[in-house]
């Protein structure tokens, strides 16, 4: 008896968790609903209270399951890097975070939705969120940080955090809108490749985000002339729909 009831009491916190993580990924966490959550698992809200008390409570366990592994593997693939006081280039350090992340995204138990999650958690601005990941996980991003650091000693601090910023941001945007397949698809070109060229593509699409001249006197040329073009061309336009002044009464 005691064992058949924990097994149930396992499954309904499965299934909550199941629900929380699919509700999470289509609607973020502000669209997201303790009624929501209970009608997608077949369950109610006294189980929520019973098993987490509340959402936040379950959304902080959701995270940890999914981030913990994930962040633990790419601090031991970054040590392994780092060995012997060697400086991983900045292509390396993306692919560091990014393997482990495509081989739980290939991991049943992880769940295909995997990559979609990741993405919605870092692209997601709710202030739950940006808290709990500022508290579990800080100490990772300035590990990460400094490692970036010291592959591009020529990008000041202010201005790397300002890179990988948008840099991150970008991707995760792309990661919360598409599943496994869909990703992979969009990057192979509908051709079958290995994962190895797979990331491969993913880092030269993403580093020169981090690398790239920023603000460069041509680049800030070339926006200024089509500033200019552009605004002669209203200009021209208003003009040209301008209806002719009436005559003068005389």
């Amino acid at each position: 008896m005691r064992t058949t009831g924990g097994n149930q009491a396992a499954e309904t916190r499965r299934r909550l968790l199941d629900a929380a993580e699919h509700l999470f990924i289509d609607r973020g966490y502000e669209g997201l609903s303790m009624r929501q959550i209970t009608a997608h698992a077949g369950t109610n809200l006294a189980a929520v209270n019973y098993h987490f008390g509340n959402k936040d409570t379950m959304l902080r366990e959701l995270l940890s399951q999914r981030l913990d592994r994930l962040n633990e593997e790419r601090l031991r693939l970054l040590d392994a890097c780092e060995a012997a006081g060697q400086v991983p280039d900045c292509e390396t350090i993306l692919g560091v975070l990014f393997v482990p992340a495509m081989q739980l995204g290939r991991d049943p138990d992880a769940g295909p939705a995997f990559l979609r999650l990741l993405g919605r958690v870092y692209s997601d601005a709710s202030p739950f969120i940006r808290d709990h990941l500022q508290q579990h996980y800080r100490p990772i991003f300035g590990r990460f940080f400094d490692a970036f650091a010291r592959a591009l000693p020529h990008v000041p601090r202010s201005e790397l955090g300002l890179r990988l910023h948008f840099a991150l941001k970008s991707l995760s945007g792309v990661l919360a809108t598409d599943d496994m397949d869909e990703l992979v698809a969009e990057l192979s070109m509908g051709q079958p490749i290995p994962d190895t060229e797979l990331l491969a593509r993913l880092v030269a699409l993403v580093s020169p985000a981090l690398t790239a001249p920023l603000g460069t006197p041509a680049q800030v040329g070339k926006i200024h002339r089509l500033q200019q073009l552009s605004q002669a061309r209203s200009i021209a336009s208003d003009r040209k729909h301008t209806p002719p002044a009436a005559p003068a009464e005389v």
